[in-house]
């Protein structure tokens, strides 16, 4: 069974190469949560699947060993759930294994239990629930209640606003749509988030394409 969605997480930029492993495994866990998702970041930035692939699988290893460091950290979890989601959609927006989706869910869900207020999850959390179908437990309304609550939190949540964007698109809120994209657009170009600036051009693209059809529909 295939059903488009599309993973939205917020990962901040990073270079960092692969460091070894500290001997202390108590000092292990927040080192490989921080590889984690910069493996999931380059992953995202790689145009060769097989280096997409390679980043991803060595992300869910880092993860693996911080979940495994400290059972307790948010960040783990949610490095987790980064590179296990980006494995499956490194072929296309396409959903294959629904238990892949499920521990995929299990770790978003268990990064918010740890820290109710992780924006990066309540982004992913609000991005899921309004592309996810109701049986796979979508939810369109209360996806939206989080993407706004993370826009007004986190002012530079590039994906959050594109997310909501999108949103506002399908159900006609053109104009604000565009403003939306329009300024998440600007905040990826000022701090150089190359992973989301194709991203907001289309949104933005989109959403102005179809307050041109709308306005010619009224006229």
């Amino acid at each position: 069974m295939q059903i488009k969605f599309f993973i939205g997480v917020a990962i901040a930029a990073g270079g960092m190469l692969l460091m070894p492993m500290p001997s202390r495994a108590v000092d292990a866990g927040p080192l490989l949560a921080k590889q984690a998702l910069e493996q999931c970041n380059q992953g995202r930035l790689a145009t060769d699947r097989d280096k997409r692939l390679a980043h991803f699988q060595q992300g869910q290893i880092l993860s693996e060993q911080a979940v495994a460091s400290d059972e307790g950290s948010a960040d783990a979890h949610f490095a987790l759930f980064c590179n296990l989601g980006e494995l499956l959609r490194v072929d296309g927006e396409s959903l294959t294994s629904l238990f892949g989706l499920r521990r995929m869910m299990n770790e978003l869900d268990r990064t918010l239990e740890i820290n109710p207020t992780h924006i990066d999850a309540l982004s992913a959390k609000g991005t899921l629930l309004v592309k996810l179908p109701s049986f796979l437990g979508g939810d369109s309304e209360k996806g939206e209640q989080l993407l706004r609550y993370v826009v007004k939190q986190a002012p530079k949540a590039v994906n959050a606003k594109l997310a909501l964007a999108r949103v506002w698109c399908q159900r006609g809120r053109h104009r604000e749509a565009i403003v939306l994209a329009t300024r998440a657009l600007a905040i990826a170009q000022k701090h150089q988030r190359l992973d989301f600036i194709p991203e907001a051009q289309a949104v933005l693209q989109q959403a102005k394409a179809n307050a041109t059809k709308t306005k010619e529909r009224r006229s």
